[in-house]
């Protein structure tokens, strides 16, 4: 604990009892009474200091329910911030979700709990590679995911997200007048997104460590034991992964499925803490876990989430250069109109076997 003298006094429970009723059936009353004087805590100084919380979705539910101002994916948390009129932000997520909000947010102090939350996706790629890329292809739109660092967003034309990556694909080969587009760094996005257009892709073979350890029989696996569960993947699992299951879409299409559906049972095949986060938001759904947990995400805790409001650490800063050139990959994916709903990828197009070109 960041401060022994933190008690669960009965002005504690008090404090805190809306956000217990949210976790109740996720955290055991154990962990709340310790959790719960760092929540008031967090919060008081939140206040005090004129700071915001980004909370992914995911993050532990203390951390995404108790003291999350802003709650989501990595995109939609950068936004928030970039309309709020906070000084501090807190990134409760992972070191390129920090940098973006320093991209959109250049005049806020932007701090990050844990220098060592990292992503094993971003970390697949970097700057020099994409350089290396464009002189093999040259004239050839490069689109990056978000879940990559700031230099390698500099080098790129645009940015896009798991909810949006099929449209902007397309939007940048319209552009650019060419039927090929180079998609970074995640190998298994690509392959999904490609099974979605006729845009033909080349990919780099970046992967997320939590999706890429989903496979077929995985899927097959929870059918047999849980039939009339409904099953959701996210699109960095391997295609043969989204072949199977029921519903294919990012984080936050996942999460609209859910809370809108309402289904009785449900297999989130994606980091554990997503299904606790949004089980709050469906109480009458009975969450399978066979999800796997991201060693960088829960780098993030209540203490250092603390200990970084009380110290200012860790500042996240950009070179000035880097950051107004990737600002401007992540604005003209923000300038595209937004899907009515966040998107979902179709799984009669997603059982097509489509080639790509990996570097």
């Amino acid at each position: 604990m960041a401060d022994g003298s933190f008690e669960f006094t009965p002005e504690i429970a008090a404090q805190t009892a809306p956000l217990w009723e949210k976790v109740k059936r996720r955290v055991t009353p154990i962990e709340w009474r310790a959790h719960a004087p760092l929540i008031a805590e967090i919060n008081r100084l939140k206040r005090e200091k004129h700071a915001v919380i980004l909370a992914h979705n995911y993050m532990t539910p203390e951390i995404f329910h108790g003291v999350g101002d802003f709650v989501g994916d990595s995109l939609g948390l950068a936004r928030e911030a970039a309309r709020s009129d906070a000084k501090i932000i807190v990134q409760a997520g992972v070191h390129f979700m920090a940098e973006t909000s320093k991209v959109l947010c250049p005049e806020k102090t932007v701090l990050i709990p844990d220098l060592r939350a990292g992503c094993s996706l971003a970390a697949s790629i970097t700057a020099a590679d994409v350089r290396l890329i464009k002189q093999r292809y040259p004239g050839l739109p490069v689109v990056t995911y978000v879940n990559t660092t700031a230099e390698v967003k500099a080098e790129t034309d645009i940015c896009c997200t798991s909810a949006n990556a099929v449209q902007v694909v397309e939007a940048a080969a319209r552009e650019a007048g060419t039927d090929r587009v180079i998609l970074l760094p995640d190998e298994f996005l690509a392959r999904n997104v490609a099974r979605q257009t006729d845009v033909r892709i080349i990919a780099w073979q970046g992967r997320c460590e939590v999706h890429e350890r989903f496979g077929a029989d995985d899927i097959r696996e929870a059918r047999e034991a849980w039939p009339d569960a409904e099953i959701l993947a996210h699109p960095e699992c391997p295609a043969e992964v989204l072949e199977l299951v029921d519903f294919a879409g990012s984080t936050s299409a996942m999460a609209d499925y859910v809370t809108r559906r309402r289904p009785r049972r449900v297999v989130l095949v994606t980091e554990c803490s997503m299904a606790d986060n949004v089980a709050a938001e469906a109480p009458g759904t009975e969450f399978v876990r066979p999800c796997n947990l991201c060693p960088h995400m829960k780098r993030i805790t209540l203490d250092n989430i603390l200990t970084s409001l009380r110290t200012g650490d860790f500042e996240v800063t950009l070179d000035a250069d880097v950051a107004a050139r990737a600002r401007l990959a992540v604005q003209r994916m923000v300038d595209l109109p937004p899907p009515a709903v966040p998107a979902r990828y179709d799984l009669v197009k997603a059982r097509h076997h489509v080639d790509v070109e990996l570097i």
